[in-house]
């Protein structure tokens, strides 16, 4: 008797371990069954701490000038390094009424994460593609920055329904 007590007691640890073990992981992402991202952030601070130093870059759509915050990664820094040489002209198409989507002529490197974006994200997808969101959508992809001080519905209106030619540049 006293051994399958000792027996038990040690399963017991074993998956109490193992339970401990599991949730060291660190999700910042909870998903419900409706696969609807909930993003939850550690600290308040992280998201001011991910800002290049104020580093912004401006988008130029037809005579408007937007402005964007950029986020801290190798992405971003690769992308400036490219702005420093000169201005980039991005020819983008609609897709899927939430997005405009361009190539940028070369690769950058990756940084995909998953989380649900908001309207003015700018996003990298597959290395190679700018995107500007004026809608939500959840997939893995790198984040870029964000466009500052203009609503949903203006950003919707500035890039319009079809294709549009949008000038990313360090200068206003």
């Amino acid at each position: 008797m006293k051994n399958l007590h000792y027996k038990l007691l040690s399963v017991l640890l074993i998956i109490g371990l193992i339970f401990k073990l599991s949730s060291c992981g660190n999700s910042n992402n909870l998903t419900n069954n409706n696969e609807s991202s909930i993003n939850i952030s550690q600290n308040q601070g992280e998201q001011e701490s991910e800002q290049l130093e104020e580093k912004i870059m401006f988008i130029k759509i037809g005579d408007n000038t937007l402005t964007a915050n950029l986020v801290d990664n190798s992405s971003t820094r690769a992308l400036l390094e490219l702005l420093e040489n000169g201005d980039i002209t991005i020819n983008m198409r609609d897709y899927a009424n939430f997005e405009k989507v361009g190539s940028l002529g070369t690769n950058l490197p990756r940084n995909d994460e998953y989380f649900t974006t908001q309207a003015g994200d700018l996003i990298l997808y597959q290395g190679n593609q700018f995107v500007i969101y004026y809608d939500t959508n959840s997939y893995s992809f790198t984040r870029l920055g964000k466009i500052q001080n203009v609503s949903q519905q203006e950003l919707k209106d500035l890039l319009g329904s079809g294709s549009v030619t949008i000038t990313l540049s360090l200068t206003n």
